[in-house]
């Protein structure tokens, strides 16, 4: 249910009723503040400048329109100012749309009338090296964003974009080759010893050196061999990162595996095609795309380097060739590309380059959606105390081993394998959820204290809503299921609440638009806030109180339960019936 669509729609009619054009828009607004309405509308002003008439005599007749076909959605029309329609909702219209949301599978919100097919383009690490905090945001907001638009009924293909072809994979390549024959075990259990072993190895050895350096010749030629140790060394990274993926409850899979290798068959054709198209011309023995739209210092078109002076191809060319991939065979409606802003010039130079070479036309979105750093508390991007990266596996670690002393400290009747189980839940949601409710395109601070505390805006407080409303279950002996009185909105508390509980659909359809996730922890915080205020102020299993007023609560604490375990599903957090 999307209240804000139907009162939009109703009040459109409204106004085309009085003779309105249709081109002006409802502009309905959702709120509770000081002169506002449960709803609001400000058509009036917008309409009456461009019809040269008195908004506040044009907000009358809209109201007078708006009276039959809102019959028991509103309680209450208003005018208020200079011409704003205050919509009140109707407390039993209200408590229907709750007990349709409370019992329907999906909280009674509809699939999207146009499914597109959305390719993301997320994580991406760098196969070379163990995956590290740096990756981190890109992974779980760009797993938010699938998660939500699948939910809503559209095509989504994941497309976790690996660095698997650089040059460095000849230099790694010749080690692990070394390493087999020598008989020695390779698990690669730490890529990074591995990669640091391999680069001392370069740099000390020059025979190992020009050995490596012919390596990524061959390799990139198709050398049967060559291609045999590369594919050895690919699976046993990619096996480090899926642990991740599982660790962090991402969905990406090995399946949606499609790195810079893949498209290496069509990077010579693609530098032709923009030689053709007058595109990409030689410059300095390297091939390049120069563009007029965007200036360097001394204000000379940039150019973006799509072939090097030795033949070698670049980031550039890959994800050109991508980009066509993504449009020809994948035939996507929308790309969405979460990388961080320190690519922001490179992918508008991508861009543009695809909409002039035609590989993209108007009729696909395509958006970097650009992302800020995670620091620490100097300020700076987060490192180890000794200053190296942190990995990202020893992060879920400790967040775990946090977790599990502060439930500990909390629990008193649940098992070691509860406590275990719980734990996991919460530190990897707490690493989750606080990233993801900070703003996608701003730095925030990394803290311990605060992502893993049980008051505010966290995961640990989240889910502790969730698991007070399953104790009310249990206190009550009853299940869901078996309610089956209306649902009564009597007090000021369950009316807000039910409000703020029917807003989902709009929150999800505002996520899905700008890719925001913190849009939706901020609103299910509310939904927890606005819970512990009815929870004060209306009783629910207190002697006295009367069974349909027991059962109808009981329902609407269900909902807020649904609500919460749903949004925090498409955040990929999980929850627990016991804390």
């Amino acid at each position: 249910m999307n209240i804000r669509e139907l009162l939009n729609e109703k009040v459109l009619t409204a106004m085309h009723a009085c003779g309105i054009p249709a081109d002006l828009p409802a502009l309905i607004a959702p709120g509770k503040k000081a002169g506002f309405g449960d709803y609001q509308a400000n058509c009036a002003m917008g309409a009456a400048k461009a019809m040269g008439t008195n908004p506040r005599e044009l907000a009358a007749k809209i109201v007078a329109a708006l009276q039959p076909v809102l019959a028991g959605i509103a309680d209450k029309l208003e005018i208020a100012g200079p011409g704003f329609i205050n919509i009140d909702l109707n407390p039993t219209w209200l408590g229907e749309q709750i007990a349709n949301a409370q019992v329907d599978a999906r909280l009674n919100i509809a699939t999207v009338s146009a499914p597109q097919n959305v390719v993301i383009d997320y994580s991406g690490p760098n196969l070379a090296k163990e995956m590290h905090v740096g990756h981190l945001r890109s992974t779980i907001i760009g797993d938010a964003l699938a998660r939500l638009l699948e939910f809503q009924g559209n095509k989504v293909i994941r497309q976790n974009h690996v660095g698997d072809w650089g040059t460095q994979f000849g230099m790694l390549i010749a080690e692990l080759e070394e390493q087999l024959s020598s008989n020695k075990e390779m698990d690669l259990k730490d890529l990074e010893v591995f990669y640091q072993q391999a680069k001392k190895h370069f740099d000390d050895d020059a025979a190992f050196a020009d050995k490596a350096r012919s390596y990524v010749v061959r390799l990139q030629s198709g050398d049967a061999d060559m291609l045999k140790l590369w594919a050895q060394f690919r699976e046993l990274s990619l096996k480090h990162s899926n642990e991740i993926y599982k660790a962090l409850n991402v969905t990406l899979k090995s399946t949606d595996v499609c790195g810079e290798s893949f498209y290496n068959d069509d990077l010579a054709p693609l530098v032709k095609d923009l030689q053709q198209l007058g595109l990409a011309v030689e410059s300095e023995g390297a091939v390049v795309v120069f563009f007029e739209e965007i200036l360097n210092r001394d204000g000379e078109p940039l150019g973006m380097i799509i072939q090097k002076n030795d033949e070698g191809f670049l980031y550039a060319t890959t994800d050109l060739a991508a980009l066509r991939y993504r449009v020809n065979k994948l035939h996507a409606n929308r790309i969405m590309y979460f990388i961080d802003a320190r690519q922001s010039l490179h992918m508008q130079q991508v861009f543009l380059t695809s909409k002039k070479a035609k590989f993209v036309d108007d009729q696909v979105s395509l958006e970097h959606l650009a992302f800020g750093t995670m620091n620490g508390a100097d300020g700076k991007p987060f490192k180890t105390r000794t200053g190296g990266t942190v990995k990202l596996a020893d992060l879920l670690i400790e967040a775990v081993e946090r977790a599990e002393t502060l439930v500990r400290e909390r629990a008193t009747d649940l098992s070691d394998a509860e406590i275990t189980e719980i734990a996991r839940k919460v530190g990897i949601g707490s690493v989750k959820y606080s990233d993801l409710s900070k703003t996608r395109t701003n730095d925030y601070i990394f803290s311990w204290e605060s992502m893993l505390s049980f008051e505010g805006n966290t995961a640990p407080y989240m889910q502790y809503a969730f698991t007070r409303v399953q104790s009310i279950f249990r206190k009550a002996g009853v299940t869901p299921d078996s309610l089956t009185s209306n649902i009564v909105i009597g007090t000021e508390q369950e009316k807000t609440l039910a409000i703020k509980l029917l807003q989902f659909s709009e929150v999800l359809d505002q996520v899905a638009r700008e890719a925001l996730p913190h849009l939706l922890c901020t609103y299910l915080y509310e939904i927890a806030s606005l819970y512990m205020t009815f929870y004060e102020a209306c009783p629910i299993l207190k002697d006295g109180i009367e069974p349909e007023i027991r059962d109808s609560r009981l329902r609407l604490c269900h909902l807020v339960a649904r609500t919460i375990e749903q949004g925090l599903d498409l955040l990929g957090i999980e929850v627990m019936d016991r804390m």
